[in-house]
């Protein structure tokens, strides 16, 4: 019939359907070359611990991408996008399975004093500076929502509420990213130089830098267990997206006149999966069903696969990326930044938590 394709038509006509094979050979090679990158990251990360390997992780793979021109093909990026998210992802599973209930509850109860105010300073920030230097609308709330939650994926998980403009989300983004690359840096030396205990600087780091990435990275490149107490407290974080998102998506619907579905929010992206897997592995881990003997090689793993997923945003980063955030939503976020890190030291001096 007229109009009808069917299989034996494309067969026949030499055009293959896209496949499961198809796809895992797109990413191979950008997964392959950040898990190299990972490996010398590794164990350059073990020659200098102050640094570690997360953080060689991600400069090694940004100064590739910027030194060799071929690393910039189109060829990398499906693997290297897969190490950033779903392999990052992952790394926050496998570490919680070496993170009982009791620590996470723990932490996370110790850590809301200063989470609350952080985001207060952030929220309340991003109204107010945002006026001054006129960057209004959606790109002051992504700023700020970035900024006092959780980086990227509140942006992501704010847009398909507010529905903000590619070049807004753009801002947003660049803006982000710019002091993530700023804290992973810069966040474990001052650490050191303000004699910080790694539970302290866990909860400093997982309440003043924006992604998990970023977090993860400063965290375990501090030592000790700041690593895991930043990771419980970033995701203890993460959940202040919740009622965040549900009263933008109200203030939407007012504004609009039109009203809201509950289902048509969007419940996937603002719980994400890997925090889901977090907790299932803690759980698993409180029940005793992980043997302690195992928890050694999961941190290995775990933070393995941390260097990995920054390896690969290292080598997606670009110029232009940094270029695009802009003077004004850069200077924005600047300063929230600065005001969350301040902030969280003094919140933490306050309740006697440093």
């Amino acid at each position: 019939m007229i109009g009808q394709v069917t299989a034996s038509t494309i067969h026949e006509a030499g055009v293959r359907p896209a496949t499961v094979e198809d796809g895992r050979w797109r990413i191979t090679p950008g997964l392959l070359l950040a898990l190299v990158v990972a490996g010398v990251a590794t164990m350059l990360g073990r020659l200098v611990p102050i640094v570690g390997g997360p953080v060689f992780g991600i400069l090694l793979g940004a100064s590739s991408a910027a030194v060799i021109p071929a690393l910039r093909a189109p060829l990398w990026k499906p693997g290297c996008t897969v190490a950033s998210k779903q392999v990052l992802q992952l790394s926050i599973v496998v570490l919680g399975a070496g993170l009982s209930v009791q620590q996470v509850v723990s932490v996370g109860r110790q850590s809301l004093p200063v989470m609350l105010g952080t985001l207060a300073v952030a929220l309340g920030g991003a109204w107010v500076l945002g006026r001054l230097l006129n960057v209004r609308g959606d790109t002051q709330i992504l700023i700020g929502v970035g900024t006092g939650i959780c980086g990227a994926s509140a942006i992501a998980a704010t847009t398909a509420i507010t529905k903000a403009k590619d070049c807004e989300v753009a801002y947003a983004i660049g803006t982000i990213f710019t002091f993530n690359i700023a804290a992973v840096l810069l966040f474990p030396p001052i650490g050191h130089l303000l004699g910080m205990s790694p539970h302290a600087f866990g909860l400093w780091s997982g309440t003043a830098i924006n992604d998990t990435s970023s977090v993860v990275a400063a965290a375990y490149a501090y030592g000790g267990d700041a690593g895991a107490a930043g990771i419980v407290v970033k995701l203890t974080r993460t959940l202040m997206l919740i009622p965040i998102v549900i009263v933008l998506a109200v203030l939407k619907a007012r504004r609009e006149t039109t009203g809201f579905s509950v289902r048509a929010m969007p419940w996937r992206k603002i719980v994400p999966t890997f925090l889901v897997g977090f907790i299932l592995a803690s759980g698993l881990d409180s029940l005793g069903l992980i043997p302690t003997s195992w928890h050694p090689a999961l941190s290995v793993l775990g933070t393995f696969l941390i260097t990995t997923a920054l390896a690969g945003i290292g080598l997606s980063l670009r110029s232009a990326d940094m270029r695009r955030a802009g003077r004004r939503p850069l200077l924005l976020g600047a300063l929230l930044w600065v005001a969350v890190a301040t902030s969280s030291l003094g919140l933490q001096a306050l309740t006697g938590t440093i």
